[in-house]
């Protein structure tokens, strides 16, 4: 998986860390979409129990199922340890949210064979997907 389109027609599984509980932030917003959409969502937040129906679990590393794509909603500045959780887990890419961007992370990832995706929405680039008849 290279391109976010094929992330998002390969990935499945989707682990969202950052996802919050409530329904007025873009982590609650992106992930309920997906999971509208069809892609089986993983809550990743220390905080909650449960989110949108889901077990919730305290890092990637608690998640006893394989997970395709691990969507971050933390800040910039956290993302080098998400990933590489996301390595040792076997995920085959990481997807950094709109407005979080870092490099090092993306080399690490990238170095370890993972698709990455920085600065861009997953809600966003699927409907724009959809909308080009791409997904």
């Amino acid at each position: 998986m290279r391109t976010a389109e094929d992330i998002l027609s390969e990935g499945k599984t989707i682990a969202v860390v950052g996802l919050s509980p409530r329904p007025e932030r873009d982590s609650h917003l992106v992930a309920k979409y997906l999971k509208e959409q069809g892609y089986r969502i993983i809550p990743v937040n220390p905080m909650v129990d449960e989110v949108l129906g889901e077990k919730s679990y305290p890092d990637l590393k608690a998640i006893p199922e394989r997970v395709d794509v691990v969507d971050v909603f933390r800040k910039a500045e956290d993302v080098l340890p998400i990933v590489d959780q996301a390595i040792d887990i076997g995920a085959s890419a990481v997807w950094m949210q709109l407005g979080i961007v870092n490099e090092a992370a993306a080399t690490r990832a990238r170095e370890a064979g993972l698709g990455v995706v920085m600065d861009l929405c997953m809600l966003i680039e699927h409907k724009r997907m959809v909308g080009k008849g791409k997904l």
